[in-house]
């Protein structure tokens, strides 16, 4: 008997997940890049703005990225990660703009806190360069389940002309329509990995062969605990008297101000081991391990109102 032709299945043509997030993420550097007039993407070597980077050279490809970088530096990052920045920025040829919080420390427009964190102080430095360079839109790389404020985002967060955010002025975004329509002196924030979990974007890491800073796998380190954290020492001011410094093998899950992000103990060496690792974590990245998160209740809602992302 003839043996009859089988006919392609829907399965066939069924889209993964990472292939619907990625092509969402896409769509909207795409629809930026043509509804406003000068976006800017935040880039600072850590993970998430990794990713932006890489969705956005594909979005263009063969083209560069038709928009700059920006990083908020506050000084205190850690030198893993502006390494990785500047090798970036040098392989692909892009343009990167520095805001520096030392520089408004040093000219009397910011004064240090007590505690030496300087992540809250990133927002005004973050607002100055984008009224100097007149950014309409800019995309960050927050995501919905790191923490409960950044939930309420919307994938297009207007700002108003001070930077702050608003939950109520946010627009509805039916049917992935976006709308970036403000008045002169507002601008756009930009969430493309808006829809990602952190398992997402290491799971795109492993499928992309994305490169990262070493700080993100295990190696051994000198850290110290405050409040449940294991700190690096550093020029911020750490560790205090009676901190005792301790060499531990650690990886950070992310990545800002050395003075606030806390390394995890841990032997994930591997993209692999990593996924396995946060598979099994019941806490969120930022709570696990940003300090600065944990200044107040409202701490990340409060800074957003004030402009911060």
């Amino acid at each position: 008997m003839k043996e009859l032709r089988k006919e392609p299945t829907d399965t066939a043509y069924t889209l993964s997940h990472l292939d619907a997030l990625e092509s969402e993420a896409v769509h909207i550097f795409r629809e930026v890049a043509g509804e406003l007039e000068r976006p800017v993407l935040l880039f600072s070597g850590g993970k998430d703005s990794i990713v932006m980077l890489h969705l956005a050279r594909k979005a263009f490809a063969p083209a560069a990225p038709p928009f700059p970088l920006l990083h908020v530096d506050t000084g205190h990052n850690f030198p893993e990660v502006l390494g990785y920045r500047d090798r970036t920025v040098l392989e692909y040829g892009l343009r990167l703009h520095i805001a520096s919080v030392q520089e408004f420390i040093d000219d009397g427009r910011l004064r240090e806190r007590p505690d030496g964190t300087r992540n809250p102080l990133q927002t005004l430095p973050l607002l100055d360069a984008i009224e100097r360079h007149r950014f309409d839109a800019v995309f960050g790389g927050g995501r919905r389940d790191e923490e409960k404020a950044r939930a309420k985002e919307r994938v297009f967060s207007l700002r108003d002309e001070f930077g702050a955010w608003d939950p109520r002025r946010q627009r509805p975004e039916l049917w992935q329509l976006y709308n970036g329509r403000h008045s002169p002196g507002e601008h756009v924030r930009v969430f493309p990995l808006s829809n990602w979990t952190e398992l997402d974007v290491w799971q795109y890491i492993a499928r992309e062969k994305i490169e990262l800073p070493a700080i993100y796998f295990a190696h051994r380190r000198e850290v110290f605990a405050r409040d449940g954290m294991w700190l690096a020492p550093g020029a911020w001011g750490g560790p205090r008297t009676g901190e005792r410094v301790e060499r531990r093998l650690v990886r950070y899950r992310t990545v800002g101000d050395m003075s606030c992000t806390g390394a995890v103990e841990s032997e994930a060496a591997t993209v692999e081991q990593v996924i396995a690792e946060i598979a099994a974590s019941r806490l969120t990245e930022r709570g696990a391990t940003r300090a600065d998160d944990k200044l107040s209740e409202a701490a990340m809602e409060d800074r957003k109102r004030e402009g911060y992302f």
